[in-house]
């Protein structure tokens, strides 16, 4: 590692580079991991509080942010092995896994290879039904529609399945500017991965307690998700899109502690 008073880099399995920053003193260490397109800075809004009373890790994903971007193969399993380098270079053995969107999978596939270290996963409007799957054609269809016209069909993609009517133009201009200056081979490389990830391989695997903070644009199958994750709980905040954390600050960092009682309270 190389690392100086409040961050450094960690090097993934397969030799990318990871940026990462550390904040705050407090076990259990929690480590949060940011989704498609964005960075780090997603929990500049979570961060001050969290590490009042925890050790707080931020990352950017390979791909993302200051972190590299050379890599053969863009897969979910590829994230977890960023996030458990940054967890091994910071030298933490408890950790409190947080992901959202893309970063829901991602920690999920981080936890199943440190299970001695994590002592709980919250997932952040992502995986709103761990069954619910997308069909192949459906899959090849959009990513025939990116590779066509990347920039308007992430704009479109946006507007219909992240934002809602009370989003505001400064979280749309923030999440759009991140979303169309990626490379587009590894934006769609990375979006067709989430669209065919199958998380339940991990789930039978991990054994922490996992909780969830979702926003109500879709729906949370919380019956199904219990077949899965024991305990399972989704706390709603109502009225925002898929970016919670930046529409509504408050409520967003008060599910967030509520949920990360939950999982610190439960035994695995």
């Amino acid at each position: 590692m190389n690392q100086n008073t409040n961050g450094g880099t960690a090097r993934s399995a397969d030799g990318a580079t990871i940026h990462f920053q550390v904040h705050g003193k407090g076990r259990p260490t929690l480590v949060l991991v940011h989704g498609w397109a964005l960075d780090r800075r997603l929990w500049d809004g979570q961060v001050p509080a969290l590490a009042a009373r925890h050790r707080v890790v931020t990352l950017d994903l390979a791909g993302h942010g200051e972190s590299g971007r050379q890599r053969a193969q863009w897969t979910m399993a590829a994230f977890g092995q960023d996030v458990k380098a940054v967890v091994e270079a910071v030298n933490t053995s408890q950790v409190v896994l947080i992901g959202h969107s893309m970063g829901g999978p991602v920690v999920l596939e981080a936890a199943r290879r440190m299970p001695e270290r994590v002592k709980g996963v919250v997932l952040i409007d992502t995986l709103l039904d761990v069954e619910q799957r997308s069909s192949p054609e459906e899959v090849e269809a959009i990513t025939s529609q990116l590779q066509a016209d990347y920039k308007t069909t992430v704009t479109q993609m946006s507007a219909e399945y992240l934002f809602t009517p009370s989003t505001t133009e400064a979280v749309r201009e923030r999440v759009l500017r991140h979303a169309t200056a990626m490379r587009p081979g590894i934006s769609i490389a990375l979006l067709r991965q989430s669209w065919t990830y199958d998380p339940l391989p991990a789930l039978r695997e991990i054994k922490a307690p996992i909780r969830a903070v979702n926003a109500d644009k879709f729906p949370t199958n919380v019956e199904v998700n219990r077949r899965h994750m024991p305990g399972f709980q989704a706390i709603i905040v109502t009225g925002t899109g898929h970016y919670p954390m930046l529409e509504d600050r408050v409520r967003f960092n008060s599910a967030l502690d509520q949920a990360l009682g939950q999982v610190l309270a439960d035994k695995p």
